[in-house]
């Protein structure tokens, strides 16, 4: 009777033991049900980001400049001898630029002596009305603005271009403010791809970016060639940009943003030397443009076009990009030409970096695009 009672206690115990065991299982089950389910409650989603509009600055009708009436200029200054006059019209001549674009209120005068003032009316002309422009379309509060990027290669100010127009605009207190300068062409690029990202930690956000030059104090008047491009090639002008990642924009936006690859080539000497400001042997500062330029520009827009096409491409251009790869590789004694893979599979429109004729020519060239690709980027060279 004793071993049965026994036997029954152990079988008892055993038996809430095991009950036991099953409870503290299933309510650990429970408890990472629970913090999973918060947990993905809880996280936010990747945010979308939407070009809502975007507005381009257009100097008045006094400050337009003809290529003749730019050489006209440059002749009148006396700076200049005719051996540089000839070489600024064949620039001139062969740079792309029409005879509809702006220069600096500075360049009309009889002599060229500029003052931090003339540079920062400049500046204040092509931002404020960009902006002025921007706002007025898309119908925004500036209050409700959280992310404001400026970019300016040459021109950098104090207070800073930022804070000038925080001033101008009455933006918020907290809004988060940043300056790009040295950064040459790539900076619009920049600004874009930064702002994106702030936006997808930035939620319920507006995001504006503003992009200009000042050459008002950059105007070249020593002997040196290499420095005398920037004369003919820059110009006045400014761009406005909002972007958005709140979700009740998406009807109203045009465009939807979503991808920004970027490649930094100034590791490579020759890309870091193509473009600097300097002084000549006079002692006089330009920004020297060398000959170097072209093939800089190439190496940092085609790994970017290549990486961009890892990203956009269908399968189909991508497989054969990389069977004709792999078949140069492995019959290196037949003459198998390389794949071009066809964009126009994955992009309607492109807009090739406006940089100069001689850049568009090059990229026409190397990366395959027809005339109708180009025609967008020539004809904003043409206006700019």
């Amino acid at each position: 009777m004793l071993i049965t009672i026994n036997l029954y206690q152990k079988i008892l115990l055993e038996s809430i033991t095991q009950s036991n065991t099953e409870i503290m299982f299933l309510a650990l089950l429970i408890c990472l049900l629970i913090l999973s389910f918060k947990f993905i409650i809880t996280m936010k989603p990747s945010c979308k980001v939407y070009l809502i509009d975007f507005a381009c600055y257009k100097p008045p009708a006094s400050l337009m400049c003809s290529k003749d009436q730019a050489i006209k200029q440059a002749k009148q200054s006396g700076y200049f001898s005719e051996d540089l006059l000839d070489f600024m019209k064949r620039i001139l001549e062969r740079g792309g630029l029409g005879d509809s674009t702006y220069a600096a209120e500075i360049f009309f005068r009889q002599t060229y002596d500029p003052s931090m003032e003339d540079a920062r009316r400049e500046v204040e002309m092509t931002v404020f009305g960009s902006l002025d422009m921007l706002l007025a379309k898309t119908g925004v509060k500036c209050q409700d603005i959280g992310i404001l990027i400026v970019n300016c290669c040459i021109y950098n100010t104090e207070p800073s271009l930022s804070s000038m127009i925080v001033n101008r605009y009455k933006f918020r207190d907290n809004i988060i403010t940043y300056n790009l300068v040295g950064m040459g062409c790539g900076a619009g690029l920049m600004a874009i791809g930064l702002a994106k990202q702030l936006l997808q930690v930035n939620h319920n956000s507006y995001a504006l970016i503003v992009s200009t030059e000042s050459i008002t104090e950059n105007f070249y008047h020593g002997k040196d060639r290499s420095k005398f491009l920037i004369n003919c090639l820059f110009r006045v002008g400014g761009a406005a940009i909002l972007l958005s990642n709140r979700p009740a924009d998406h009807n109203k936006s045009k465009y939807q943003f979503l991808h920004a690859v970027h490649n930094n080539t100034s590791s490579s000497d020759r890309s870091y030397n193509c473009i600097l400001r300097e002084e000549d042997k006079t002692g006089k500062v330009g920004i020297t443009v060398t000959k170097d330029l072209l093939a800089a520009a190439i190496a940092t827009i085609k790994p970017n076009i290549t990486a961009l096409g890892c990203i956009i491409l269908p399968t189909k251009e991508k497989l054969r990009y990389l069977i004709t790869c792999i078949a140069r590789k492995l019959l290196p004694s037949v003459n198998i030409k390389p794949y071009q893979p066809n964009y126009s599979n994955a992009a309607d429109h492109f807009l090739p970096h406006v940089g100069g004729k001689m850049v568009l020519d090059a990229l026409h060239k190397s990366l395959g695009f027809s005339d109708i690709d180009m025609e967008a980027s020539r004809m904003t060279l043409y206006r700019s």
